[in-house]
């Protein structure tokens, strides 16, 4: 049986939290199931993830959890980093989700795409609407990497975590990738 948790722990953006899943007795390192990126207070960061996550609350997380949430302090204090290899949960999104998610993961730090490109990317040319419906609903921000995904013009387009626009814009300074500034390369996406 699947076992269900979560803990918060602090960045340079504020308290960030992570919730996971881990299989009793196996040697499978546990996946995240949830990303919250911070909200106004740590508290409100507490009550989103607990709501979210149905996990219990841990004060020290499994090893392997441990070394993403260094990853992702390391990330958000500058120390660029990938997050493809991590290993995410996707059984509750729906298959043109999960194509989606697969797809924006594959967008290296400091590199945007549009909703558009990600769409065409993905061969489906005019689902890019669909795409940011989808990119709206991601449950693991950050490791997920849905602020790498523009508004077509390059525009900043929406986000969904608190602060909405400024988040992701701050997201993407991190990664050298600031909104209004010309991006470090024209390559959309690796692999492409």
């Amino acid at each position: 049986m699947k076992q269900a948790a979560y803990c918060l722990f602090e960045t340079p953006l504020g308290a960030c939290g992570i919730a996971w899943k881990e299989q009793e007795g196996s040697r499978i390192p546990p996946v995240v199931t949830f990303f919250q990126l911070p909200e106004a207070t740590r508290s409100l960061t507490d009550t989103k993830i607990a709501g979210s996550s149905g996990g219990r609350k841990v004060r020290v997380p499994p090893r392997h959890i441990d070394g993403i949430i260094k990853k992702v302090q390391k990330h958000l204090h500058g120390d660029v980093q990938d997050f493809l290899e991590i290993g995410v949960d996707l059984d509750g999104a729906a298959p043109f989700a999960r194509q989606v998610y697969n797809a924006a993961r594959k967008i290296p730090p400091g590199r945007t795409v549009t909703y558009g490109e990600l769409a065409k990317g993905m061969n489906r040319p005019t689902a890019s609407r669909a795409v940011g419906q989808a990119l709206g609903r991601n449950s693991i921000p950050l490791i997920i990497p849905c602020h790498r995904v523009l508004a077509s013009g390059k525009k900043p387009g929406g986000f969904s975590a608190h602060g909405g626009v400024e988040t992701k814009a701050k997201l993407l300074d991190i990664e050298g990738a600031t909104l209004g500034r010309p991006q470090r390369s024209r390559s959309a996406m690796r692999g492409s």
